[in-house]
């Protein structure tokens, strides 16, 4: 099954599935991920997390977005940081609280085309990244991004999907 649908006439063998993308990438980082698609202003198209449910929710109440240096660092660059280059510019200490949800260890990814920003943060508990695992992180990040550009919801099924997987689409 396919996470996002194309229109007709498209050539599923020329691209990899979205879902197999996110399997792949909650495979890879079982600690989680967010990933937020298309953001124009301050909302994403689409927001997928991987993250617990716990650091959800608190990362939302206490309303750390606004703090955090990985999000600030994915709106104003493009490219991979990997969160130990981002402890020096988190006055509020959102990565330490991460860490406290076993979010150790992180790196971010941002892409920008065409007026289109996506950015993307995964964590591990045990270890850093390879370069190899974050060039290949990024390398799905880009797919995903393609693959959503036009698209313009989800179906029940994709959210199923999704579900199953335990990745929460919070937009789309």
């Amino acid at each position: 099954m396919e996470i996002l649908s194309r229109g007709a006439g498209a050539n599923m063998n020329e691209h990899t599935h979205s879902s197999e993308i996110l399997a792949r990438l909650h495979g890879a980082y079982p600690t989680g991920f967010a990933i937020a698609l298309h953001v124009k202003f301050t909302s994403p198209k689409y927001l997928f997390q991987s993250y617990d449910t716990e650091w959800i929710d608190t990362y939302s109440r206490l309303g750390l977005v606004i703090h955090d240096p990985t999000v600030r660092w994915g709106f104003d660059n493009t490219g991979t940081q990997r969160w130990s280059g981002l402890a020096s510019d988190d006055p509020n200490n959102v990565l330490p609280r991460a860490a406290e949800h076993g979010l150790r260890y992180g790196f971010t990814v941002s892409q920008l085309t065409d007026g289109s920003r996506t950015v993307a943060s995964f964590a591990r508990g045990d270890r850093e990244a390879t370069d190899a695992e974050i060039a290949a992180a990024a390398a799905d990040v880009a797919q995903l991004h393609a693959l959503t550009l036009t698209l313009e919801t989800l179906t029940p099924a994709d959210h199923a999907l999704l579900k199953q997987m335990s990745i929460y689409l919070t937009r789309g």
